[in-house]
Order: C-alpha cells, then structure tokens, then sequence
C-alpha cells in the first residue's frame, strides 16, 4: 500500500486566473482512491479535467471506472464542455437566475437564512445536480469526449477549499 501527495492546479473557468489544489492517493491491489483538493474563489466552473488524468497517468491506471465524489452539500460536479467558456458563463447565470439568492422577494419563504444569502440557495442547487460522477478509464485514459471536461461547480459566493474524492475500480 502506497500513500502520496502533489501539488496540481485548478481552473476557475475565469480567464487567466488558476489556483492551486492538492491531490492525495492510497492504492493497493485493484483499487486506488485519492482526493482532489480545489480552491473557490467564488460562484463558478472550476476544471479539473487534466490533474485527474495526471493523477491516472501517474498511478498507471489502466482500464476500469473512476468515480469522483464531492465531499460538499453546496457544490456540485458536472461533466460539461470545455472549449468554450461561454458555456460555464450562461450555466452560471442560468443557475442564478433558477435558484436566486435569499434576498430575492420569490425566495422569501426559505427559513434556512442565518448562512448568508447565498447558502440556502447553494444546497437547492447542489441538490439539482450531481454530486458524485462515474467516468469509464480505457487504456488509462479518461473515456470523455472531444469537448468534454470534469468540473466542480461552486455554488457560494465566498472562497473556499473543496475536497473531492476519486475511487478507481479495476
């Protein structure tokens, strides 16, 4: 059994803009889990699509099914493009305007306030979406499409450190 840490970068969808995270892995046998750590600046995608793969690469992952777990109740993880950041922008602003802070007169009967006027919202969201993904690996590559990526979406306004779990089976 092995134990490892590396340092490895998070995109936070915002031009230019990367911050550092951390993953963490455990092996043995046909079985290999680690975790993710990724900074928030705040509401947004943040790619992790490449530091997943670096990690498979660097473990010499071979054929089998990553599962990728979100240990948060206001964040979630999506499988979603990654050529064009218009895509995290109008999901951002869609997610917005579906689910709007606690300040907005339709949210006045949410009772679960005292976090900030972000949280509540936060849970309804990550509630909406998945908070755990199952990513087929063949010949130790990620099976995701040409313009597919791995993202965790934060749904708080604040930064924070997110952790996310990945299990491989072989």
């Amino acid at each position: 059994m092995a134990l490892g840490r590396c340092d490895v970068g998070a995109w936070s969808g915002k031009k230019n803009q990367r911050h550092i995270g951390r993953w963490f892995f455990l092996f043995s046998g046909a079985r290999m889990a680690g975790m993710f750590e990724i900074s928030t600046t705040g509401q947004g995608l943040y790619e992790f699509t490449s530091q997943v793969h670096d990690w498979l690469r660097s473990r010499g992952a071979d054929d089998g099914v990553l599962t990728l777990f979100v240990r948060h109740t206001s964040c979630s993880l999506l499988i979603q493009e990654n050529a064009d950041p218009e895509v995290q922008t109008d999901l951002r602003n869609f997610f917005h305007r579906l689910v709007p802070p606690t300040t907005d007169p339709s949210m006045s009967y949410l009772t679960h306030t005292y976090e900030g006027p972000d949280d509540m919202p936060a849970h309804i969201k990550a509630a909406m979406m998945p908070v755990s993904l199952s990513i087929p690996i063949t010949n130790g590559r990620l099976a995701l499409g040409t313009w597919q990526g791995i993202y965790l979406f934060e749904h708080r306004n604040a930064p924070h450190q997110r952790q996310v779990v990945a299990h491989l089976s072989r």
